[in-house]
């Protein structure tokens, strides 16, 4: 079974409005898609579209929590949170006429010392019962910022493998612990190692030494549209998808992060692995919905995902 974490999960409310956004004006909304919202349960629908068992963790509080846990019921994606007093968040994307997208995000309201020692009580348990664990994007406030970093301490003292998917100081602190894959891009490397990249050898060099300074097995470095490179003990490879004229990006590393997760639970090969990650993302990124793609999609495009060992 593949676990995902998601410690600040949200409804999220996608507004289809006519026209573009005006500030200082009201628009009025053609059409309100509301979803099960975070990048670990984005991670989750691609796992469970693909056939294998998963499992959602992480917070949920209020009426909006409770929503989250129905939503993804009728997803038919199990979860099991644990329950907090606050109310879980809500986030908006305003998605005009022209293409555009305007995000707001809140911040995910306050969890109790309380709270997250019953949630580290319920993961222990939820790790004996996982292969795979996904921990991906932000933390709620009261959550101290190396909570990653004892999460994947649990995870890897038990013998499972986790992979992380974060940013700045979440992503700074849990990666001293060694997760077994990371997914940063190039500025992100920079941040972390204090360098400036300028171009693709400075990325791979930045993988190599994010990999021997933290015990990380695979670093994944996102290149957008270009794929992304994998450094490991096998070697540099670079799965570098087909053009295609992209719907929706939204969610595609995440579904990135589901055909990692996929390819170690199934024992993959890492180029095959790399190939079928790439398929999904791309395939991802043709359809409208986040967190969702279109099997004929991504088996159309897996033989056309280019996988070149640097």
């Amino acid at each position: 079974m593949i676990t995902t974490v998601t410690l600040n999960v949200s409804v999220d409310k996608a507004y289809y409005i006519k026209g573009i956004v005006v500030p200082g004006t009201v628009a009025r909304v053609q059409k309100c898609v509301n979803s099960a919202g975070g990048k670990g349960l984005n991670v989750s629908r691609i796992i469970d579209f693909c056939g294998e068992e998963v499992l959602a963790t992480g917070f949920a509080g209020g009426f909006n929590g409770a929503y989250v846990e129905d939503m993804l019921k009728k997803d038919g994606i199990p979860s099991r949170f644990t329950k907090t007093q606050s109310e879980t968040r809500s986030c908006i994307n305003i998605l005009a006429e022209d293409e555009s997208s305007t995000e707001y995000l809140e911040p995910g309201a306050p969890v109790s010392e309380e709270e997250i020692q019953q949630f580290l009580e319920d993961f222990d348990r939820i790790v004996d019962e996982s292969d795979i664990i996904t921990i991906s994007g932000s933390i709620p406030a009261g959550v101290q910022k190396d909570i990653y970093a004892t999460l994947v301490k649990m995870i890897k003292n038990k013998g499972k493998k986790v992979i992380l998917d974060t940013s700045g100081d979440y992503l700074k602190e849990g990666i001293k612990a060694g997760p077994t894959m990371v997914k940063p891009n190039d500025e992100e490397l920079e941040a972390l190692l204090g360098i400036k990249i300028e171009n693709r050898y400075q990325t791979i060099d930045a993988a190599k030494e994010m990999r021997e300074k933290y015990g990380i097995e695979y670093v994944v470095v996102s290149l957008g549209g270009d794929g992304a490179l994998v450094v490991c003990e096998e070697g540099i490879f670079h799965g570098k998808p087909p053009k295609l004229k992209a719907v929706n990006t939204v969610g595609c590393g995440d579904s990135m992060i589901a055909g990692f997760a996929l390819g170690l639970s199934e024992g993959l090969s890492l180029e095959e692995t790399l190939r079928r990650a790439s398929a999904i993302s791309a395939a991802a990124a043709m359809r409208e919905e986040t967190g969702f793609f279109v099997m004929e999609d991504m088996e159309k495009l897996l033989p056309q995902i280019a996988i070149q060992r640097l």
